[in-house]
Parts: structure tokens; sequence; C-alpha cells
């Protein structure tokens, strides 16, 4: 039983930093418009949904809905694209709710 539930524990170990590492990824390419300034505005358009979506389906329940409603928002208006929503969201779902996957 103690070998069962250690396993368990790592497999949501590994599920938890896996999310960690994609949410550092999405934030990552939320942030890549700063790269090419002309395109800026355009890219966020197109990122904007598509981050949204990402984050309802990564954190489930209204943690998910609210992230990714702040998440859209944050996209969409120029110069906040620094704010790291992912890793934000998972910082309050893993670390603060101690929530586990």
């Amino acid at each position: 039983m103690k070998q069962e539930q250690s396993f368990s524990s790592s497999i949501s170990e590994k599920n938890k930093f896996k999310m960690l590492g994609l949410s550092l990824l999405f934030d990552a390419i939320g942030m890549l418009s700063y790269l090419l300034p002309v395109f800026a505005e355009v890219s966020d358009v197109i990122w904007a949904p598509i981050s949204a979506i990402l984050l309802l389906i990564m954190y489930k329940g209204n943690v998910g809905k609210l992230a990714a409603f702040f998440g859209f928002i944050e996209e969409l208006l120029p110069f906040v694209d620094v704010i790291p929503t992912f890793t934000i969201t998972w910082f309050y779902t893993y670390v603060i709710k101690k929530e586990h996957p």
C-alpha cells in the first residue's frame, strides 16, 4: 500500500512540474511579441484567445476560468505581456492552494 502511494505521488509530482514547464513555455510565447514590435499587436490578437483556451484546459474549475479571462485581457492590452499569467496560475494552484494533480 505504501509503495502504491509513493508511485501515485511520484506521478503527480511529475505532472505538477510538467504543468510548470508548459506554463513557462506559454508565458514565453506570449512575450515573443516584444521581439517583433511591428507585428506585436497583431500577434497579441491571435495569441489572446489561444492562451485563454489553454488556460481553461490546463487549469480546471473557477481558477481556470478566472485565469483565462485575465489572460485574454492581458494579451489584448498593450505593454502588459510581461505578466506571466500561466506561471502565476500554476503558483496559485500548486503552491498556494497546494492542489495535487
